[in-house]
């Protein structure tokens, strides 16, 4: 029977708008795109100087024309690289990686380039998303890549805070013979990368849309589009969510040559030759869900099934082709699996774990019949996803820019206390006006209500940053930023933050929310992360030798039982290393996510890293969606440690927080921070965990075997389907107890379920645990 549906390119609906003459960019204008025309005051507060920080560069102020024939590569760099007068972004470590904020904004246009861009950190490359512009490579175009977003002085796992969106690459006046890259991206986590379309002539076999060339740890690419060339992205790193990627005369769409654990979610593949490629060998598992093909030769090309280990595990769940589609899985150039996996069905290959067996079956492919709750998915049955919002319906006379209200006076310089005129404004603007946050840092004393009708938006990794007394008494854990209120129904939205402390605050929780919204999004947080420490200035910085004595804050994201959110590349870090300096940053941090909501979670490519207790906790949770979700423990846990959790968090400890009464009193390698521990919950799909510790103990020696006894707890769960989940140097990857297991049983040891290795660490894999799904 031949299933129809419609891909959709949003590349092929994108609405022109005209733009307004203006030379004088800090002055408000009506007309266009809001962002273009308002009033940019961004600071730096972080440097020397820093109030007088250009942030928002225009390229056309700085010599870009943008139409089609002038050479525009030197206007543009000089917009990248153009500092203060202590010196460039792109010389030296001026600036440190936090302290250099820039938005380098494209008016509509094509920007004709003869060398190649060069990004540094802390730069976000934006087009104007009405009428996206252009960045286009000239004929005689000789480089390897258009565009290299990585910064040489900060690659691969130290490459924080880079942002493309909004912006079409193009190499179609290059020679299809030519080997060229558009996208250089490998990096870390806090980046984004967001509705670019890759536009390749097609049949161009040497043609690259995007490589991640070193060894990051990157969390997702959402809304993207290719057309033709010889391969969309190259990936290799440790893990990946491909969400809404669209895929048109590619010949390979997706090259995976490394990378431990992924999830590719509303892929859409149109005269592909492949869709995804794993026959390297260099994948750990992969997850495709809620994807469609037509005119697709293969939709995943694998290597051949392995009985010795479980590498190249798969999941395919709602993948949808027509009869167009010979193969949906090709494995060592067999077919085993045609036709499409509908609503209700995962094909799986790998070790799988089900209610009726203690043991893994290791399969080659088997069909398992599986549930999704119908709070979480569409009228189609694929799970509800959402395009992060850039507010282009508004008109700039709708924005309000917090730092240019008179009678509300905010200064987001790192010093003033913003908090009471942010409240006004707050509550002022609900349900009529888009709040734009000039980049800074805006020091919050207390509780900062966001009301229903909310739509806040940052800019350059703005920071809300806790401060002063409210936040001090760990028995009494307060918020920093509260969404709602219990009961409440309606839109709360934030775009573009990262939510710090400017002291060590042990009472913090860092966001709370409490309401829900009237569908998926309405309550949403994109690209907004957490950062604990490991930056300049902040005391949980400069004060936390030792986490003894530093405890820093109690929790990242707290997510009541009565709140509904959705959640898009959030990355929560308690810091591990120093970002701007030498200074050693030792803070300890209570725990990251924890997820007590009923009404319905979307948690789309999370990592969290180094909270003592737990990095995700769903406590009592119902109607949970998380698609992937990275971790690593607190470098300072492990072999020779002697604080061990629940210490230092024991006086305060919350009943939600894991008492760790399944390991001996003594034992350092059991008491380290939780990656994943869902307990006495229902209706919970989980995708793709990806749990990492490469260093252990106090001096931070690098494994040499398991250096962590467990990655994931599961306790007392029903309607629990866990799709995935890869270790690094962990003993066990899920510690079962309660309904539907064991008590406190290693239920998926590592020993039975090994991978390859990683960069010469110790990997296991798992397919499938359905142990608690009944």
């Amino acid at each position: 029977m031949r299933v129809s549906f419609i891909l959709l390119g949003l590349a092929a609906t994108v609405l022109a708008v005209a733009r307004p003459e203006s030379t004088q960019r800090d002055i408000e204008a009506t007309g266009g795109y809001w962002y273009e025309t308002i009033k940019h005051n961004g600071i730096s507060p972080e440097i020397p100087n820093g109030k007088n920080w250009t942030v928002f560069r225009n390229v056309k102020d700085y010599g870009a024309k943008g139409d089609g024939t002038t050479d525009d590569s030197a206007a543009i760099q000089k917009a990248i690289n153009t500092g203060d007068s202590s010196g460039t972004r792109n010389t030296g470590s001026v600036f440190g990686s936090t302290g250099q904020p820039a938005v380098v904004y494209f008016p509509a246009g094509t920007y004709l380039v003869k060398s190649p861009l060069q990004n540094y950190i802390g730069t976000v490359l934006m087009g104007d998303p009405t009428n996206r512009p252009t960045i286009k490579a000239a004929a005689g175009f000789s480089s390897a890549y258009i565009l290299n977003g990585v910064d040489p002085r900060y690659t691969g796992l130290v490459g924080f805070y880079h942002e493309i969106k909004n912006l079409v690459l193009d190499s179609t006046a290059v020679s299809g013979t030519k080997t060229i890259t558009l996208l250089q991206w490998g990096l870390s986590q806090g980046c984004q990368l967001s509705n670019v379309m890759f536009n390749m002539p097609i049949g161009a076999a040497a043609h690259t849309g995007i490589s991640t060339p070193s060894n990051g740890s990157p969390l997702i690419f959402n809304d993207l589009q290719f057309f033709g060339g010889g391969v969309g992205t190259s990936l290799s790193a440790t893990q990946y969510h491909l969400k809404n990627l669209y895929f048109k005369n590619v010949q390979t769409a997706v090259s995976i040559t490394s990378l431990v654990q992924g999830t590719g979610q509303g892929l859409r593949f149109e005269g592909c030759t492949v869709g995804i490629d794993t026959t390297s060998g260099g994948n750990g598992l992969f997850n495709l869900i809620d994807s469609t093909a037509t005119n697709t030769s293969t939709v995943m090309n694998t290597a051949a099934f392995s009985s010795s280990n479980t590498q190249n595990s798969l999941n395919l769940e709602n993948v949808i082709v027509d009869s167009s589609v010979p193969a949906t899985v090709k494995s060592g150039g067999t077919v085993v699996l045609t036709g499409s996996i509908m609503p209700g069905t995962t094909w799986t290959r790998g070790n799988i774990y089900t209610a009726s067996s203690a043991t893994p079956n290791h399969s080659s492919g088997t069909k398992l019949t599986t549930s999704r709750p119908q709070t979480l998915v569409n009228s189609t049955g694929f799970y509800q996803t959402v395009v992060p919002p850039n507010y282009a319906e508004y008109d700039v006379s709708n924005v309000v820019n917090v730092k240019s209200v008179a009678a509300y006076p905010v200064a987001g310089d790192w010093v003033a206390d913003d908090t009471a005129s942010l409240q006004a404004i707050l509550n002022s603007a609900a349900g009529k006006q888009l709040l734009y946050f000039p980049s800074g840092i805006y020091l919050i004393s207390s509780t900062l209500l966001v009301p229903v009708g909310s739509r806040l938006i940052g800019e350059s990794f703005t920071q809300l940053s806790a401060t002063g007394s409210n936040f001090k008494d760990a028995k009494n854990p307060t918020p920093m930023i509260k969404v709602g209120n219990a009961g409440d129904v309606g839109t709360a939205q934030m775009t573009d933050f990262v939510f710090t402390i400017a002291d060590i605050l042990p009472g913090a929780i860092m966001v709370e929310v409490n309401m829900a919204g009237d569908k998926p999004g309405d309550v949403g947080f994109f690209n907004c992360h957490f950062r604990i420490g490991g930056a300049r200035g902040s005391k949980a910085e400069t004060g936390c030798s030792s986490p003894n004595t530093c405890n820093a804050a109690r929790l990242c994201a707290h997510l009541t039982p009565s709140s509904s959110t959705y959640w898009e590349n959030s990355w929560s870090w308690g810091a591990d290393h120093d970002l701007d300096g030498s200074n050693t940053s030792v803070p300890s941090s209570g725990g990251g996510f924890l997820v007590e909501a009923q009404g319905g979670t979307w948690l789309l490519g999370i990592g969290i890293e180094h909270q003592a207790l737990y990095q995700m906790n769903m406590y009592n949770a119902k109607n949970v969606f998380l698609g992937l979700q990275q971790g690593e423990a607190a470098y300072y846990q492990g072999t020779g440690n002697t604080l061990l959790p629940p210490a230092p968090w024991a006086d305060s400890a919350l009943p939600s927080d894991p008492t760790f009464s399944w390991c001996s009193a003594s034992d350092a390698m059991c008491r380290m921070g939780i990656y994943q521990r869902i307990y006495n919950s229902t209706d919970i799909n989980v995708y793709s965990g990806g749990f990492w510790n490469f260093v252990s103990g106090p001096t931070r020696t690098f494994c040499s075997t398991d250096c962590q006894m467990n990655a994931a707890m599961y306790e007392n769960n029903s309607r629990l389907f866990s799709y995935g989940i890869s270790t690094i140097n962990s003993q066990n990857l899920i510690l079962e107890s309660g309904v539907g297991g064991d008590k406190d049983v290693a239920a998926v040891p590592r020993t039975a379920n090994s991978g390859a290795t990683h960069d010469s660490f110790n990997t296991g894999v798992m397919a499938a645990y359905l142990r608690q799904s009944a």
